[in-house]
């Protein structure tokens, strides 16, 4: 009814036809339900006072009135009364459509004693295209309080409020689409922050229930080996289960999800012979392929007691979510493969570690004259840096120290190969510089594209107090003699370069006191936080200052030294050290 045809019937004041123009143009002005109820609430009560404002929306799945809005109900019958359609006199206004006025609700059967106090109702119904979409509901505790003219007025804002009760339901039903697409996108990233195939299974068990409020769900992965689709989650109203069985990958709901590489939405399963039975009280099915690059990983499968409870919307934000979960899955699957692999190369690389350390030479006793301390710092698990001692006599002994180019197990299999040859060779008892031209033209024939060391070796005569040394491009070694410490000054290409390489060897006579310290290039080489480099001065400096204590004691105080420079830093390149001191 339009203001010009109820004002034909009604007399209406200007002053009122004026606050209802003003309550329809309020009512419309906004788009959120809560807001337009209130605001419907207050401008009904300028033109009709009430003490008790409601209402109530039909929910079409069970055909009973809801409250979505009141004012001076009981908190407890806002938030549990549903009334059946027909029931009570709201109830009523909603079955018939129209309008119910009762002056004393104590004689009115139909009243339900929402509130005890109350004597008169008003009850219209909201239509919106001839379709009931609810009631307004306003009572008083005085009898017969509302008047025919309340009525036609409250009829009248009625037609507003469903109308724009119905726009703000179609916004909100927007509005859920965007939220619902927004959730999608944190699940997505949610499932994405872990690389675990079962956490990501358990995260999507839990993530889908905020989507949907399902009472059975599973997720079933593919097994390609046995053509059958195995149960990795399932959860039943609530609870977490192991289910055992497999599901061939050509059958039920779940099988032709897959081989159709589509929803399957079966709203009685009862009427549907693909539909196998593993829950009896299962009414409707929504299986999901998880589809990747077109191949399935695996199905969503949801159940509910319930006939016809999956909605295309349901369908459409599954779908949705099984593509995310899918990608899910198949990063973990590699990067648990990955992990396996790694984990196997870690143990290998254990026992490779323990084996290099295994063939670390012990320090040769104090019948040569010597005082030897050796350390070795790794960068990695194993060590590129190697040292060996030779007994070219009972009072003779040869010492090496070498780097191999690069890092891991590559280089520390190179070293061996080079130790294996020095020991080979050092049954020859081969001067230092004749010892790497021999090494030098064993590698030089086998040569590896990348691959060379550097070595110093030195030749020790315990009764002639005689040294010998020949450098093949390692650091230049420290001789303390004479109360002064410098360099051996020595040099040679490194070994598996140059085929024909020559070497030169210096020869020394010691004394006892003299330290000699064989080092590789990742002591001098620490690095401070300013790019400065910790340098060969500073070795020298140290072996100066210590040469009186014990060999170990010298060691140990290079390598401390070495870390405090670099910050206590991880070091970038092995750190192997020989301290040698004549008795």
């Amino acid at each position: 009814m339009t203001l010009s045809e109820l004002n034909s019937v009604l007399d209406f004041p200007p002053e009122t036809l004026a606050v209802l123009a003003e309550i329809s143009h309020e009512i419309n002005s906004s788009l959120n339900l809560d807001e337009v109820l209130s605001r419907a609430a207050a401008q009904v009560k300028r033109l009709v006072d009430y003490e008790i404002f409601a209402v109530l929306l039909v929910d079409e799945s069970t055909n009973e009135l809801f409250i979505r809005f009141a004012i001076g109900h009981r908190p407890e019958v806002v938030s549990h009364w549903r009334i059946p359609m027909g029931d009570g006199i709201i109830g009523a206004a909603a079955a018939i459509g129209q309008a119910i006025r009762v002056g004393d609700v104590q004689k009115d059967a139909r009243y339900l004693a929402a509130a005890p106090e109350v004597r008169s109702e008003l009850a219209v119904p909201l239509i919106v295209r001839g379709r009931v979409i609810g009631v307004v509901d306003i009572e008083s505790r005085q009898r017969d309080y509302f008047t025919p003219t309340q009525q036609a007025i409250l009829t009248l804002v009625a037609s507003r409020i469903a109308t724009a009760v119905e726009n703000a339901r179609l916004f909100e039903s927007v509005q859920k689409q965007a939220e619902t697409l927004l959730l999608l996108n944190e699940i997505s990233r949610e499932m994405n922050a872990t690389l675990q195939v079962e956490e990501v299974l358990r995260r999507a068990a839990e993530l889908a229930k905020r989507l949907i409020d399902y009472q059975i769900f599973s997720i079933l992965l593919y097994d390609e080996t046995s053509d059958v689709f195995r149960h990795r989650v399932t959860v039943k109203f609530g609870q977490r289960v192991q289910e055992k069985s497999a599901v061939p990958a050509h059958e039920g709901i779940v099988g032709a999800a897959a081989k159709l590489r589509r929803a399957v939405a079966v709203p009685d399963v009862s009427l549907d012979p693909r539909y196998r039975m593993l829950n009896p009280e299962t009414r409707s099915e929504l299986a999901v392929p998880m589809l990747y690059k077109n191949q399935v990983v695996g199905v969503m499968d949801l159940e509910s007691p319930q006939l016809n409870y999956f909605t295309p919307d349901h369908v459409q934000v599954l779908a949705i979510l099984a593509a995310h979960l899918a990608v899910s899955i198949v990063n973990a699957r590699l990067y648990e493969q990955v992990a396996r692999d790694e984990s196997r190369m870690e143990r290998d690389l254990n026992a490779a570690r323990r084996i290099q350390g295994a063939l670390l030479p012990p320090i040769p006793g104090p019948e040569f004259g010597l005082q030897i301390a050796a350390r070795v710092v790794s960068s990695r698990e194993l060590s590129g840096d190697l040292y060996d001692f030779l007994r070219y006599g009972p009072r003779d002994l040869g010492v090496a120290l070498g780097d191999v180019s690069g890092k891991g197990s590559a280089a520390a299999l190179y070293g061996a190969v080079a130790v294996g040859t020095l020991r080979s060779l050092g049954a020859g008892k081969p001067r230092p510089a004749n010892m790497l031209r021999a090494i030098n033209s064993f590698l030089g024939e086998r040569l590896i594209e990348g691959r060379f060391m550097t070595l110093c070796f030195a030749t020790w005569n315990q009764a002639k107090r005689r040294l010998r040394v020949a450098n093949a491009g390692q650091e230049q070694p420290i001789l303390c003699h004479a109360g002064h410490c410098e360099k051996i000054a020595l040099s040679g290409f490194p070994l598996g370069i140059f085929e024909e390489s020559t070497y030169e060897e210096r020869s020394y006579i010691l004394d006892p006191g003299d330290v000699l310290a064989l080092f590789s290039d990742g002591i001098g080489d620490a690095q401070a936080t300013n790019g400065e480099f910790f340098g060969q001065a500073r070795i020298s400096d140290l072996i100066a200052k210590n040469r009186h204590l014990p060999v170990d004691e010298i060691a140990d105080s290079i390598l401390e030294a070495a870390d405090r420079f670099s910050g206590g830093q991880h070091p970038t390149d092995d750190r192997t050290l020989l301290i040698l001191k004549v008795q």
